[in-house]
């Protein structure tokens, strides 16, 4: 959903993603919702220095940044204060809001989320937490819960000018950039001190739930749609936009799926303008998520398109190991997940097989599992030169889901299976554990012909 829970590098402590299996999971999911609400309907946030090196807590506070061009842009405009007494302080100023965006006030999202009720929560992220609300299709009033049009609507957290300035920045940004793989946003409310955003409702969540807290396993044709769809968002936003731009935030948490897992980018909170004319890259204070910072990013504050690379990079990885970018739940030499599949990036046939979640059991294209593994090396490497851009990317994913080769079928693959040395780790469920009794398809078929590869 629109505001997951999610870990961001500097300031602001938030909830942690927890990968300890399912042991005490009612506690911890009551533990959970209760600090979700707690921390929503409090006007106030803690606040810690940490660095970028250890931190995995929500925020970055970058108070000041400086861009290799001069100039303002929609995540560094002219901004008065947070809490300007009169409800649009100098709006003209600080917004740029596109003509298609509906401006709501409090009362109205009041009314559309039910008071901003508990049980109407979705989660709670960097930003700020979420609720579900429903309004008309054709005004945009509010409506009684289950009629007209559901929405996300994403509050503030009361604490200070770097939050207000994420809100611009995703006002700004997404009220100007339309495409299939963002998602859309609807208006927005800035009245006194209160800050909300308005957004499509995505019903599936975000695709870090699917991966890591999901009992059922997402499908090899659902994992490369989803790569698919996130690789054109971003080749949408580097090489199409009118401005170009820079997202900076590109990890599971962020790309929402819609209820056929058609994937979309989210929070443009921590977007930036691209480099202009001869300028090679946008020089700013270090801010984005631990274990998904491009190496070059994380020692100079050098941005550039090829950044994002990276990061798309570390989620394909994702996509195709069932692993989280970094873990330390894992044995040591296993904490990051780029360290740890670097060895395997060649595409050796007996070696790759290693970075492949084994609780797909085979049901995976042998080629195209290759052909995915030698993309994810390009776009992982050290020198950023030769990383592709992305839409190269979305070029080499197009062919991979009409490869038919299944492992499963494979020789090499049943012995190695028979040998124990591939297989689910960590009590981690297959999708034939998943297969009701009597079934003559797989779950694994099943998901993938509901939700065609083909589409994305």
């Amino acid at each position: 959903n629109l505001g997951n829970s999610e870990s961001r590098v500097h300031n602001r402590k938030g909830v942690q993603n927890n990968t300890n299996g399912n042991e005490n999971n009612g506690e911890k999911r009551c533990w959970i919702k209760c600090r979700f609400i707690g921390s929503c309907l409090s006007s106030k946030g803690t606040a810690d220095d940490s660095s970028f090196s250890g931190s995995t807590s929500h925020y970055a506070a970058a108070l000041s940044e400086s861009k290799s061009t001069n100039g303002t842009s929609p995540e560094n405009p002219a901004v008065s204060s947070p809490r300007s007494s009169n409800g649009d302080g100098n709006v003209g100023e600080e917004l740029r809001v596109s003509s298609q965006l509906r401006k709501f006030t409090y009362n109205e999202l009041k009314l559309a989320t039910r008071n901003f009720r508990p049980d109407s929560l979705l989660g709670e992220g960097g930003f700020g937490c979420v609720f579900k609300g429903w309004i008309n299709e054709t005004d945009a009033t509010p409506v009684r819960p289950g009629t007209g049009l559901t929405v996300a609507v994403k509050t503030l957290n009361h604490d200070g000018l770097q939050g207000h300035r994420e809100w611009l920045a995703e006002v700004n940004y997404l009220g100007e950039l339309i495409h299939p793989n963002l998602v859309k946003l609807i208006g927005y409310c800035i009245e006194d001190d209160q800050r909300l955003l308005v957004y499509e409702f995505m019903p599936r969540g975000s695709l870090e739930n699917h991966l890591f807290k999901r009992s059922l396993p997402l499908s090899w044709c659902v994992r490369l749609k989803i790569a698919a769809n996130a690789a054109k968002g971003l080749a949408f936003l580097h090489e199409e936009a009118a401005k170009p731009v820079i997202y900076r935030d590109f990890k599971t948490s962020n790309i929402l799926l819609d209820a056929d897992y058609s994937a979309k980018l989210s929070d443009f909170g921590l977007a930036k303008d691209a480099p202009e004319g001869d300028k090679t890259h946008v020089s700013t204070r270090v801010m984005g998520t631990y274990g998904y910072a491009a190496p070059e990013y994380v020692m100079t504050g050098h941005l550039t398109a090829k950044s994002d690379v990276y990061s798309f990079g570390v989620v394909l990885l994702e996509l195709l190991s069932g692993r989280r970018s970094m873990d330390k739940n894992r044995p040591n030499g296993e904490h990051n997940l780029v360290e740890w599949a670097r060895p395997y990036l060649g595409g050796d046939q007996r070696r790759f097989y290693r970075l492949i979640d084994p609780r797909l059991e085979g049901r995976f294209s042998i080629k195209g599992a290759q052909m995915a593994v030698q993309l994810a090396a390009r776009c992982l490497s050290r020198d950023a030169k030769n990383r592709p851009a992305m839409s190269q990317v979305v070029r080499a994913l197009e062919p991979l889901p009409f490869l038919k080769d299944m492992a499963a079928s494979s020789s090499y693959f049943q012995a190695i299976s028979a040998a124990g040395r591939w297989g689910p780790r960590n009590g981690a469920r297959s999708l034939n554990q998943h297969r009701p009794q009597g079934s003559a398809k797989s779950v694994q078929a099943t998901r993938c012909h509901s939700s065609p590869c083909s589409n994305h």
